[in-house]
């Protein structure tokens, strides 16, 4: 999913950091108002930031230009909500960046738009909604966290489509191309995230970190 350093044209690179500002401004906000309404939440909100750092940095070489790895973002964006995973979302694919040399600078703002923005918005309408559905907890998150890395990585194939369109069948052509490269390694990871996901969850609600219903 981390787009790397330079792959993208410039214009391009500067679109998703325009389109991505907004929703890490006001992620910013909303984290500051968490921290100061629930202050006893920073280990758990940090805790959530360093899963998705570790899970996100698990790299699979995918399509060219990009990798496949889980995401990690599900997990906080059903304790939290999706707003505060844009900060902690761009932390870490910044410190990935700088770090490891996952991603980069110049694609940051097309890897938060992917992995720190929709990502966690779609995980966090399907755990409100499977919720919403009477469903448990683990059937919930599961469904939160794999779906939610899926759609990070459809918003990748549609980013790298739209660089690269197809010569014959266009950005259309080219989506169905990248995405169908990704699916080959993304589909596990994104069951595999989507168990680790429940694990993690069960160990907090258990130990009363959290307080979920069953």
């Amino acid at each position: 999913m981390h787009i790397m350093e330079g792959y993208l044209p410039p214009a391009h690179a500067a679109f998703w950091t325009l389109a991505a500002a907004p929703f890490v401004i006001h992620g910013s906000i909303a984290l500051k108002r968490r921290f100061k309404d629930h202050p006893q939440e920073r280990l758990l909100i940090g805790a959530a930031g360093a899963f998705a750092f570790v899970l996100s940095a698990l790299k699979l070489p995918s399509v060219t230009g990009s990798c496949s790895h889980p995401t990690g973002v599900g997990l906080g964006a059903a304790l939290f909500g999706p707003a505060p995973m844009a900060v902690l979302g761009t932390a870490v694919l910044l410190f990935q960046a700088l770090l490891l040399a996952h991603g980069g600078i110049t694609t940051l703002g097309a890897n938060v738009f992917s992995m720190a923005i929709v990502g966690p918005w779609v995980a966090f309408g399907l755990w409100k909604g499977a919720r919403g559905l009477g469903l448990g907890v683990g059937v919930a998150m599961f469904l939160a966290a794999s779906l939610g890395d899926l759609a990070t990585y459809l918003i990748t194939s549609a980013q790298l489509a739209l660089a690269y369109p197809d010569p014959v069948s266009g950005i259309a052509g080219a989506f169905y191309k990248f995405a169908g490269i990704f699916a080959l390694t993304q589909i596990p990871l994104a069951a595999a995230e989507g168990l680790l996901s429940v694990v993690a969850m069960n160990l907090l609600t258990q130990r009363g970190l959290v307080g979920v219903r069953p």
